[in-house]
């Protein structure tokens, strides 16, 4: 087993040799990677590994006594050793200024030693953006795209802050973003719409923010000058209350928290405070684990046995369970890795398409089945792409490419399979279809006119029945699991977890999304959303807000109650932006 592992090339063999396999830290070096006599050199009586595992705020704290010069250490060299002492400085000052970039960003709880595969989207982002501050170039065209995504509005303040460098320093920065404060912050806007997919594509503004004002078609408008607020309500009284004890994971230690039953509440709180951990980690895995549920494992990048070891579940569920009946957890990971894979066959749609086509005379005089019409099955997909639509061609020293097939042009069927109409259209004419388009082509078959319904009530009308998998945002998958799950027959005493559903959403269809998951409410069911746009925070039922800061500075609860008693919390960082939207 041994020698297979390490020959073979096989990923597959790979996994299935390391399942007798343990992976442990190394006993010499008790996981810091290097020799004994590399670690006995100290600086600040920590070695290189010590400092690699610190959180960067705590990093500058330690470093700064240095770059002042004022380190008992180096007042000892000043005499003897001054060149030394100069040396010293310098390094220091240097890092310093580096690490402060970060931590205005909102960084500061990152360690050096923190592999990049764990490593969100927008914290790679920022890590880029940091590192173009420092460099001082000049004439640079920078594009960004969701620069805000993930981010507090006190970590976007940051943003803004080297955004501003950036431009100060004699470059360019265009930006796509949804974030309003963002929105504001820019000297130039460029509008495009006025709808999505096919209705969208037109720039309808181009010029200073205060013009916008005068487009009438504009929906951005709307929310940039109207003041634009979600439909205010009382509070709804939660029916009882899900009471998690000792919680443990990440910068959470020993944390006591009660969250509500039957109500719709948002978890807040700086980039890194630990939101993510406590709801999305270990309240899921408590849940899944009292209700018997399996949850799928991650799919991590790096060697087998090179991944950190899964930390055991931390805390225990004391009270509560006896509501919640069924989780559901809602993500932003893709709904397929392969290109087989989209939105008709994801939400189920497409198996009754299939049936409606194998219905029709013609196809019932030759005998076809719904199979026939799968893109996956022999029978009835082109022989020469095997229904993926395109083939691959090889280039010697350049990246393959792909392009349309030659045989089906993209249709992914044989002839044969294409010579079936339903209403005058083919298998792959419907695939071609929006979801607006199919709505009101299949309005009379209403299992398959429910899940369009559901998809465009949150806001995906424009995409195709048969776009890729590969080729939707994050947002969008999360959107379509909601919307799968939306479609079924709502039962109550569900669990609904979601982590960041507005990322990359316009305000409008920030609307949208909020009534979807407001009607989950009052179907009898749950819903505990990690969030950041205060727009979403503002009509919660609960809000639990941790903090006060990211790392080792959060982990805690800062405040808990309804919006208005945690807009007025005094040591939240949430408040004055809570505040500012409640009025």
């Amino acid at each position: 087993m041994l020698s297979t592992f390490a020959t073979t090339q096989s990923p597959t063999i790979k996994k299935r040799v390391a399942r007798y396999m343990v992976s442990s830290e190394c006993p010499l070096c008790q996981g810091k990677r290097l020799r004994r006599e590399s670690l006995s050199v100290r600086f600040a009586g920590l070695d290189i590994a010590e400092i690699s595992r610190m959180p960067l705020a705590r990093l500058a704290g330690t470093l700064r006594p240095y770059a002042e010069g004022a380190a008992a250490s180096l007042v000892k060299m000043v005499i003897a050793h001054p060149e030394r002492v100069l040396v010293a400085q310098q390094i220091a000052q240097d890092l310093i200024a580096r690490i402060a970039v970060l931590v205005d960003l909102g960084l500061g709880y990152l360690s050096l030693e923190r592999s990049t595969p764990t490593l969100s989207p927008g914290e790679l982002q920022r890590l880029r953006l940091a590192t173009q501050v420092r460099s001082n170039l000049f004439g640079v065209v920078y594009v960004l795209d969701e620069s805000s995504a993930g981010l507090h509005p006190a970590d976007t303040e940051g943003l803004l802050r080297a955004l501003d460098r950036l431009k100060a320093a004699g470059n360019s920065l265009f930006v796509v973003e949804h974030d309003l404060d963002v929105i504001r912050h820019a000297d130039w806007i460029v509008d495009v719409g006025p709808a999505a997919g096919e209705q969208g594509g037109f720039v309808l503004y181009s010029g200073p923010p205060g013009g916008l004002e005068r487009v009438e078609e504009s929906q951005t408008r709307r929310y940039l000058f109207g003041n634009h607020v979600l439909a205010s309500r009382p509070p709804r009284p939660p029916r009882g209350w899900l009471r998690l004890t000792g919680v443990t994971r990440n910068n959470l230690n020993g944390l006591d928290v009660a969250l509500p039953l039957g109500v719709f509440t948002t978890v807040t709180g700086v980039s890194g405070s630990g939101k993510s951990s406590l709801v999305s980690q270990v309240l899921v895995e408590l849940v899944a684990e009292q209700l018997g549920h399996d949850l799928p494992a991650d799919d991590e990048e790096g060697e087998e046995l090179e991944r950190p070891v899964a930390p055991p579940v931390g805390g225990r569920i004391t009270g509560g369970m006896e509501a919640i009946k069924r989780l559901v957890r809602v993500d932003q990971k893709p709904i397929g890795r392969t290109p087989r894979s989209n939105l008709a066959t994801y939400t189920g749609l497409f198996d009754h398409v299939r049936k409606l086509f194998a219905a029709t005379k013609t196809a019932r005089a030759r005998d076809y089945d719904a199979g026939r019409f799968s893109f996956n099955v022999a029978k009835g997909r082109c022989e020469t792409c095997e229904g993926e639509g395109f083939v691959m061609v090889e280039l010697l020293f350049l990246p393959s490419v792909y392009a349309p097939c030659p045989t089906c042009h993209g249709a992914r069927y044989n002839a044969k399979t294409l010579d079936i109409t339903y209403r005058d259209k083919s298998i792959a004419d419907v695939l071609g279809m929006t979801v607006d388009a199919a709505w009101g082509f299949f309005a009379d078959e209403p299992q398959v006119a429910r899940p369009l319904n559901v998809l465009r009530e949150v806001g995906l009308g424009y995409l195709r029945l048969g776009q890729p998998a590969t080729e939707l945002s994050g947002g969008e998958a999360q959107r379509i699991k909601l919307a799968t799950e939306l479609q079924r027959t709502q039962r109550g005493n569900t669990l609904y977890v979601l982590d960041e559903p507005t990322t990359g959403l316009h305000p409008a269809d920030v609307d949208r999304l909020m009534a979807q998951l407001d009607g989950l409410v009052e179907a009898g069911n749950t819903v505990i959303v990690v969030e950041h746009e205060m727009r979403i925070v503002a009509v919660s039922d609960w809000v639990i807000d941790m903090g006060p800061g990211a790392g080792d500075e959060g982990g805690r609860v800062v405040a808990a109650g309804t919006p208005a008693e945690v807009s007025r919390a005094p040591k939240s960082r949430t408040a004055p932006y809570l505040a500012r939207i409640l009025g």
